[in-house]
């Protein structure tokens, strides 16, 4: 059975605009400026919790010293 051809244009703008919003969210996701602010926010995170920062302050500490000792020697 042949259907009218209003009923396909309307089809076909439906799948348009879905296409077009499909796109616009996945520019959004993609927007590397917005990529790099959650990874940021994500490291950030992370290094406030006193689990992390504490080792990585007695790391820093130590690689100090070790250079500090290398350059007195």
């Amino acid at each position: 059975m042949a259907r009218d051809p209003e009923s396909i244009e309307r089809e076909i703008e439906q799948a348009r605009d879905a296409l077009a919003a499909t796109l616009d969210q996945l520019s959004e996701r993609a927007n590397p400026q917005k990529l790099v602010n959650n990874a940021k926010t994500s490291v950030m995170a992370q290094l406030s919790k006193p689990k992390v920062r504490y080792p990585l302050i007695a790391v820093g500490v130590l690689v100090v010293a070790l250079v500090a000792r290398k350059l007195i020697r």
